[in-house]
């Protein structure tokens, strides 16, 4: 008999049935949230090189490859030219339609509701520090200065591969882009969004030659406060830390 806690009950109760879908007025009650996030008072704002997506990668050699890579060589730096490449991977616009903006990765109802920031240890021509990627500028606007590599792997529960990799992605859910209009069916659907991203980041990152990990096991409000969101209307779901891989 499966243990009906709470993962059970949001499992069953956010199933769709033909009589539940939505009701007429459903969507009224929530306002549609902003697409798009910006800071008012960053530290600094970094515009990034346009990505080279010239360079050949062989789709099927790199799923073959693919593995969670935990060991880095932490002396050596993340070239900016990857780094660009990474986040157009993960979140990069491929096209425009009226407000809205197309990504890499897909995204239930085209809402986008995943935010995507970085915590930087060592990428060569950045400083380290915190930051959040706006995809409509394809920039990087400084959230915190110095590196939280440290902070950041005490938060994820003592796993050294945060603190060695180069950069660490960090992905946040702003529930209300979704919520308006699946309500409590948004949820299944922001994880899904996050999984669509990162494994977008996983094969990048292979491409690139470095190695990626995937990170569920955090303690949520400690990296919340270090980005600086709520925890309730905004609230870390997904980390991966990407580095210099040590091979053997």
């Amino acid at each position: 008999m499966i243990e009906q806690g709470i993962g059970a009950k949001f499992q069953e109760e956010t199933k769709y049935d033909p009589y539940r879908v939505r009701k007429p007025g459903d969507s009224e009650s929530i306002p549609p949230a902003e697409p798009f996030k910006n800071y008012e008072n960053p530290v600094a704002v970094f515009s990034l090189p346009d990505p080279d997506l010239s360079v050949g990668a062989n789709l099927w050699e790199i799923l073959r490859k693919r593995r969670s890579r935990r060991r880095f060589h932490t002396e050596r730096s993340l070239s900016l030219e990857s780094l660009t490449r990474l986040l157009w991977a993960a979140q990069g616009a491929t096209q425009r339609y009226g407000r809205t903006l197309f990504r890499t990765a897909p995204s239930a109802g085209a809402l986008y509701p995943v935010e995507t920031y970085l915590s930087v240890r060592s990428v060569a021509g950045l400083a380290p520090g915190v930051y959040h990627f706006r995809p409509q500028a394809f920039d990087l606007e400084q959230l915190r200065d110095r590196d939280h590599s440290i902070d950041l792997a005490r938060a994820a529960l003592g796993q050294a591969m945060v603190a060695d990799a180069q950069l660490t992605f960090i992905w946040t859910a702003l529930l209300g882009r979704s919520r308006w209009k699946y309500r409590q069916r948004a949820y299944r659907y922001i994880y899904l969004d996050a999984g669509h991203i990162g494994q977008n980041v996983c094969l990048a990152a292979e491409a690139e030659g470095l190695g990626s990990c995937m990170v569920g096991a955090f303690f949520d409000d400690h990296i919340n406060a270090l980005l600086g969101v709520d925890g309730t209307e905004e609230t870390t779901i997904y980390l991966s830390c990407v580095g210099i891989p040590v091979h053997g």
